[in-house]
């Protein structure tokens, strides 16, 4: 009888060996060891450290499409999202905005509400032309400023402030290569963000892409995540 009861033991064992070496083996090669993103949702978003230090936004003051100077100040008490982009880009900028559009329509009547989304060609993108690009998109809130100004302070804003790549790239269609992510801001001016498993911030919500089977896509999350914020 201890002999059946061990073979039945070794069956179970093979069984889910089966099962479950397959998904851990993609899970190496992948490097997908973080929970589900809808799991993430729930827990408190987290603060991103540098030195020991909660990181804020770098000051900046700057230029929006109705030729105001807008700075990281007007945004505070406000929940914020955050961009590069181009007006002439012909890649992912029309996603990304269409995305941050998805959340103008959601939160644009919210006085504590707004995006800032910094061009990263401002010898082109003047006010006046940033002006046209934004009635393109029939912007609800009175917190969305398309922002141009001082072509290295922008680069230096990007690359050093968010640690959002941007760069002059000739080669490539519209000649500036760039990532298309969005940084949260919260009422206080600190960059927050949902975490992994692990407790390791996630940073940034990829601007582009949709809801799939694997989890919600990056303007997915913000919507939580925003709302969250809101009722800090």
């Amino acid at each position: 009888m201890k002999q059946y009861q061990y073979i039945g033991v070794i069956v179970i064992i093979v069984v889910f060996a089966g099962v479950t070496f397959p998904t851990l083996i993609n899970r190496i090669k992948t490097g997908s060891f973080t929970e589900d993103n809808r799991a993430t949702a729930a827990k408190p978003l987290s603060y991103i450290v540098l030195n020991n230090e909660a990181r804020k936004v770098p000051d900046f003051l700057m230029l929006n499409q109705d030729s105001l100077y807008i700075s990281n100040e007007d945004y505070l008490g406000k929940v914020y999202v955050v961009e590069f982009f181009f007006s002439r880009c012909p890649t992912i900028c029309p996603i990304m905005n269409q995305n941050m559009k998805r959340l103008d329509s959601l939160f644009g009547n919210r006085s504590n509400f707004g995006i800032a989304s910094f061009s990263i060609d401002p010898d082109h993108d003047t006010p006046s032309v940033l002006k046209k690009y934004a009635d393109l998109y029939e912007i609800q809130s009175q917190n969305w400023h398309f922002l141009t100004g001082d072509k290295p302070k922008i680069f230096e804003l990007a690359n050093t402030g968010f640690n959002i790549f941007a760069s002059i790239n000739p080669d490539i269609a519209g000649g500036f290569e760039h990532q298309g992510y969005f940084a949260l801001i919260d009422k206080k001016g600190f960059i927050r963000s949902r975490t992994d498993a692990f407790g390791n911030p996630l940073v940034y919500y990829l601007g582009i892409g949709e809801e799939s089977a694997e989890g919600p896509s990056g303007t997915e999350m913000l919507m939580e995540d925003i709302e969250k914020l809101l009722k800090e």
